[in-house]
């Protein structure tokens, strides 16, 4: 699955509306409200969890997977060294948290989080880009 850095992965675009996604994938093998409100989507077989955002009209806003599939400019990630992949993606700037036998590798400017564990990577996540007045850019029209 290719995961367009500033604009989703796979299919999906941020802005996308739950039917849309539907429309894609069929219903979602389970679906919940988080503690903010947020409508969360679980596709097992992609090995996915979107977010659609309550306060944006529940646009997608939010992307989480572990599919071995994900690639970032060609690159295959999960199950790599994330130390390895970062050196070999366009971007130098990382913030780095780091959570007992996790870390979280933030690179803000495309809003892109490689999740590592025992230095390989287990999932990654991207979200969608709030633009300077901050509002979100929404790639789906």
């Amino acid at each position: 699955m290719i995961i367009n850095l500033k604009n989703g992965i796979d299919k999906l675009f941020f802005g996308m509306k739950q039917k849309d996604v539907e429309q894609l994938y069929g219903h979602p093998n389970k679906n919940f409200k988080d503690e903010e409100g947020n409508e969360i989507y679980l596709y097992y077989d992609k090995k996915l969890r979107l977010t659609f955002y309550a306060d944006e009209e529940f646009k997608l806003g939010y992307i989480i997977s572990s599919n071995a599939e994900n690639t970032i400019l060609d690159q295959k990630i999960i199950g790599r060294n994330v130390e390895e992949v970062k050196s070999r993606l366009p971007f130098k700037t990382w913030e780095i948290e780091d959570f007992d036998s996790t870390e979280n590798h933030f690179n803000e400017s495309n809003w892109l989080i490689l999740q590592s564990e025992y230095n390989e990577i287990i999932h990654v996540e991207v979200g969608a880009i709030i633009k300077d007045n901050d509002e979100f850019d929404w790639k789906f029209k």
